[in-house]
């Protein structure tokens, strides 16, 4: 007997351009495109070509005006500096706007670079979406990485103005963000023209002088900017990957295909409703941090979390289960890594038995293999599916998953179920490249999509620039 899950996921592969554009109408389009899925230069594809619209409109601007103006948009939790604060959708919205008109004081528009070098703390997303919202292209550089690495970044990427802060914090160190920037542009060659500067109060720096600018003071004087209309096949934001030669590589995402993946992805993989807290534990330099704390929860009108901490040491290993009881977390993402390091501190769960956890529902685990031994132990102890789920920078979301908001098939320990829907996954024998029977390892697949989440072919960015993809979220 055919399942629900199988019904729809024969229908994505055999009908990629009805199904994704019958999930596209959740998306607020300023113009509609010509067409959905465009092979006019296969094996190059285009998602939703002629079409326009703005992501951080779809993220923000469309549900204050729809009812959401007092929900909390973001919620930021800093165990480590001992801060809290919730941003509304309403207060989210003003702060992008007036960090945008900051952008475009500085001479950002359309298409211009943007680059953030910043830790996790909630204005991270407002830049995000700052860039989103006038049309530049958001660069995010995991806070700390080296001057070398950032400058090899910054020399691909051309910026006209690099986003960061004072310092960034670690378990019992503050790490001086401003010196490494300061090393990094010189070694790109001082091409930037600009740098915006969020001083904490851990620990303040020296502003350069003709270059430099403080976050506040120019917060405090911008003029809020409007949501500039965009190509749906339009960059969105460069991440950039090291792969597997040294040379970081740029994936390229586009607006529009971006969107209508994570939209989807929201409700028929983590079976998550608008106005429910959602919580991705990973960071904004990852993918993850891009997919799952600043875009797709807002998309979908949900609550996200900002966390500045770690799964254990900030304080102790309850961490999670506090932020989880205290914020009503109904799911949850985060890697196998995280919980392996809660176990190993907290083996019998005891700090668990402190906090109610009567609004959880589910755990999503990614980023590695999930062993049966911590899948196990998160089960018993939590008393909610854990989900193990499988995809990866290059693809912006899942490729495999149980698709829990579809249909709830059964956990299989060690394995991330089926392809999602979109994903023709088969695996090749490496001899010959001829096609075996599909292996519930997921070892070694090619993949082949045709729904919106590819991503660009691990190249530098300017060169897969305009190249499309094979799924309407990846470039």
């Amino acid at each position: 007997m055919t399942g629900r899950f199988d019904e729809i996921y024969k229908r994505s592969i055999a009908d990629p351009a009805g199904f994704w554009a019958e999930a596209a109408e959740e998306i607020d389009w300023i113009g509609k495109w010509d067409r959905v899925l465009d092979d006019s230069k296969k094996p190059f594809y285009r998602w939703f070509s002629g079409g326009v619209v703005n992501t951080c409109y779809n993220a923000v601007d469309r549900h204050v005006e729809r009812g959401r103006a007092d929900q909390a948009a973001i919620i930021y939790d800093s165990p480590i500096t001992g801060t809290q604060r919730t941003i509304t959708y309403a207060e989210l919205k003003d702060e992008v706007a007036r960090f945008g008109g900051v952008l475009q004081g500085l001479g950002v528009g359309k298409g211009d670079r943007v680059i953030l070098y910043m830790p996790m703390v909630w204005q991270s997303v407002v830049a995000m979406l700052a860039c989103a919202r006038i049309g530049a292209v958001h660069s995010v550089v995991f806070g700390g990485f080296a001057p070398n690495e950032l400058a090899t970044r910054i020399r691909d990427a051309d910026p006209k103005v690099i986003v960061s802060a004072s310092c960034g914090i670690e378990p019992g160190r503050v790490i001086a963000y401003k010196p490494m920037l300061d090393e990094a542009v010189a070694l790109a060659g001082d091409s930037v023209q600009h740098c915006v500067i969020l001083q904490r109060e851990q620990q303040t720096c020296e502003l350069t002088q003709g270059r430099d600018v403080d976050w506040d003071e120019a917060m405090a004087g911008a003029a809020p900017a409007d949501c500039v209309p965009v190509a749906a096949t339009d960059p969105l934001y460069i991440l950039y990957t090291s792969g597997t030669t040294g040379q970081p590589k740029g994936i390229v995402r586009d607006n529009g295909g971006h969107m209508v993946a994570l939209k989807w992805s929201m409700k028929n993989i983590y079976d998550v409703d608008p106005g429910e807290v959602y919580w991705a534990a990973s960071d904004v330099g990852w993918v993850v941090g891009h997919s799952y704390i600043a875009y797709a929860p807002l998309l979908h009108g949900c609550t996200t979390v900002v966390f500045e901490g770690k799964p254990v040491g900030t304080p102790d290993a309850g961490v999670f289960w506090r932020v989880i009881s205290e914020h009503k977390v109904s799911t949850m993402f985060t890697a196998p890594t995280a919980f392996r390091a809660i176990k190993r501190d907290d083996p019998d769960a005891k700090l668990l038995k402190q906090y109610d956890m009567s609004r959880f529902r589910t755990l999503f685990l990614a980023g590695e293999r999930t062993d049966p031994d911590t899948l196990h132990w998160a089960e018993d102890k939590l008393g909610v599916p854990v989900i193990d789920h499988w995809w990866q920078t290059e693809t912006g979301w899942a490729i495999g998953a149980n698709c829990w908001g579809i249909e709830q098939l059964p956990i299989k320990p060690g394995s991330s179920s089926r392809a999602v829907p979109g994903y023709d996954v088969q695996i090749l024998e490496p001899a010959t490249w001829t096609r075996t029977a599909i292996s519930s390892s997921w070892r070694a697949p090619t993949t082949s999509s045709t729904s919106p989440a590819t991503a660009c072919p691990p190249a530098a960015w300017r060169k897969c620039w305009p190249i499309t993809r094979t799924s309407p979220n990846a470039r």
